[in-house]
């Protein structure tokens, strides 16, 4: 990768971003927007996540242009949730996602979680990959948004 990115902390004042990059992904794959429902969350991204025990990080590029997200929300003392882990097309092949989820694993496991779980969609077809060669595998969940039809978890002992 020849371009440098850095992850950091995202700060209230990155919030319009990123639900630009979030919402632009989300309809680029053909997937619904749930600004009320699912994406509530994008409205206080410090008090859904950094406040409440997780991480929510943004990925800039050299010039400091946000270009990416993740966070990890906490859905017991045990076990987060990777919300969010989107990259603009710009950035896409160059080994960010996989940068990014190693960042995120990394961080569950600095937070001490045990699990990450995760919901998907098909469509995602590059990010089930990925995240399958990161070991995650199917299950079950016990709910899973509208525009997601799959679960994978991810043990981090």
């Amino acid at each position: 990768m020849s371009a440098t990115y850095r992850f950091r902390p995202a700060r209230s004042d990155d919030a319009t971003r990123v639900r630009e990059i979030v919402f632009s992904v989300i309809t680029e794959y053909g997937l619904s927007q749930n600004p009320s429902g699912t994406d509530r969350d994008l409205e206080d991204l410090q008090a859904h996540y950094q406040d409440a025990g997780g991480m929510f990080d943004v990925v800039e590029n050299g010039d400091g242009q946000i270009v990416g997200c993740a966070g990890l929300y906490p859905m017991d003392t045990h076990t987060c949730e990777l919300r969010k882990m989107y990259l603009v097309p710009e950035v896409r092949g160059v080994g960010l996602g996989k940068q990014l989820l190693e960042h995120c694993i990394a961080q569950a496991r600095d937070l001490s979680f045990r699990k990450v779980t995760l919901e998907t969609a098909a469509v995602l077809v590059e990010a089930i990959g990925l995240y399958r060669r990161y070991g995650f595998q199917t299950f079950e969940p016990d709910h899973l948004s509208s525009r997601c039809d799959q679960g994978m978890v991810l043990s981090l002992r």
